[in-house]
């Protein structure tokens, strides 16, 4: 091989481990930017439902929301049906940065009869719905 296809050879493999390095980097920043966006909202972590007597239901919702700050904090969960009806809504006034994971109740939540199961969604007060969901099954009189 002469001098002028060495450094030839030489150059395109430098050329190569620097694009590639390049790649890798992007590929962390990505993964590492999806990382935080899935720490914006708030996780549902938990449900228990009770039926009342009268046939609404009390839920009890456990939230976590780890990057709670006076400006940034789950500020809500609600109950929704599976067709998007909102059944329930708990409003949440202030962060929890000292209680995580927190469990917070709504009790007298009609429901009609009809819906078998419902969702239990959080909100994040900048960032809107979103997170981790839990559906449940609705105890039956039956």
């Amino acid at each position: 091989m002469g001098r002028p296809t060495l450094i030839a050879v030489l150059l395109m493999t430098g050329l190569v481990s620097i694009a590639c390095a390049q790649g890798n980097e992007e590929q962390q920043s990505s993964t590492t930017e999806e990382s935080q966006e899935a720490g914006i909202y708030p996780d549902v972590i938990a449900v228990e439902t009770e039926r009342n007597a009268d046939g609404s239901y009390r839920f009890d919702v456990t939230i976590s929301s780890p990057y709670d700050s006076p400006e940034r904090y789950a500020d809500a969960w609600r109950v929704v049906g599976p067709d998007g009806t909102e059944y329930g809504l708990r409003v949440l006034v202030h962060d929890h940065a000292t209680e995580q994971p927190f469990t917070r109740s709504l009790d007298s939540v009609d429901i009609p009869d009809d819906v078998t199961s419902v969702t239990v969604e959080g909100r994040d007060l900048v960032n809107g719905w979103g997170g981790k969901t839990i559906e449940v099954e609705l105890q039956t009189d039956s």
